[in-house]
């Protein structure tokens, strides 16, 4: 049974993991988001990438003392609407489930357990997703919604880096922090509510860009929270979709 719990603990974490600037609030907040879109691959991939994308991902997540292994798949058309498929493996067992946001609603399935979000974790979900949103693609900070202002600078991985703190539609802030010399996203800070429900302060570093459907794609993420790591992924496949099936989004 505890075994049970720590997998579902486990599953947790990574299922609940992957805008619009006012240029009156920070006059260099435009122009770091322009070059993060021109570095990133442009304005019209990017926002085509946003209506539909998937990517596959397979790390480890940190927990108790060991490394597990674990793979994903994800759906995002919007930020409105996401599917992630989880897999993974903890202490001998293995262990599945499947998140999904469907604009004003949210499910979870686990271990045969079917379940909606409730108010704050659907909260919770939809910024989950948005900030994966900013630091995937950029290009929602263009969008209404989103209010930006230049943050400074400080260094990520011993290289120069220029933030921006963005307010989002639930009146939450979040830092965006993006290379100095190519333009690209390599850290993002927020606070979130873990799996079991406790706000935690989550760093997300990017790294190791390669371009993938069409844009670049960070080749290497490294998740923490509250200064501890939780995991390290690579994404493994990525492609933009014409077309996204409304089903993929519905309750599991």
């Amino acid at each position: 049974m505890r075994k049970c719990i720590r997998a579902a603990f486990l599953a947790g974490f990574v299922l609940a993991a992957v805008s619009p600037v006012r240029a009156e609030e920070g006059g260099d907040a435009k122009a770091i988001i322009d070059k993060a879109i021109k570095a990133m691959g442009g304005e019209e991939k990017l926002t085509k990438a946003l209506k539909g994308s998937t990517w596959n991902t397979k790390g480890k997540i940190t927990f108790g003392g060991n490394d597990n292994p674990f793979s994903t798949e994800n759906t995002l058309q919007g930020l409105g609407h996401y599917r992630s498929k989880f897999k993974g493996e903890f202490m001998g067992n293995e262990v599945e489930g499947v998140t999904v946001l469907n604009g004003d609603k949210g499910a979870r399935a686990f271990a045969g357990m079917d379940m909606e979000l409730d108010k704050d974790a659907l909260a919770n979900e939809q910024r989950v997703v948005y900030l994966w949103g900013l630091s995937l693609f950029v290009v929602p900070l263009k969008e209404k919604g989103f209010k930006c202002e230049s943050a400074g600078e400080e260094k990520v991985e011993n290289k120069a880096a220029v933030g921006l703190k963005i307010v989002g539609p639930d009146g939450k802030d979040s830092k965006l922090y993006l290379d100095k010399e190519t333009g690209r996203p390599v850290k993002q800070v927020a606070k979130i509510n873990n799996f079991m429900g406790q706000e935690v302060t989550e760093e997300k570093l990017f790294s190791n860009y390669k371009e993938m459907g069409g844009i670049q794609r960070p080749g290497k993420i490294i998740i923490k929270h509250d200064g501890e790591k939780l995991m390290e992924m690579e994404l493994t496949e990525c492609k933009v979709l014409d077309k996204v099936d409304p089903k993929i989004f519905e309750k599991p």
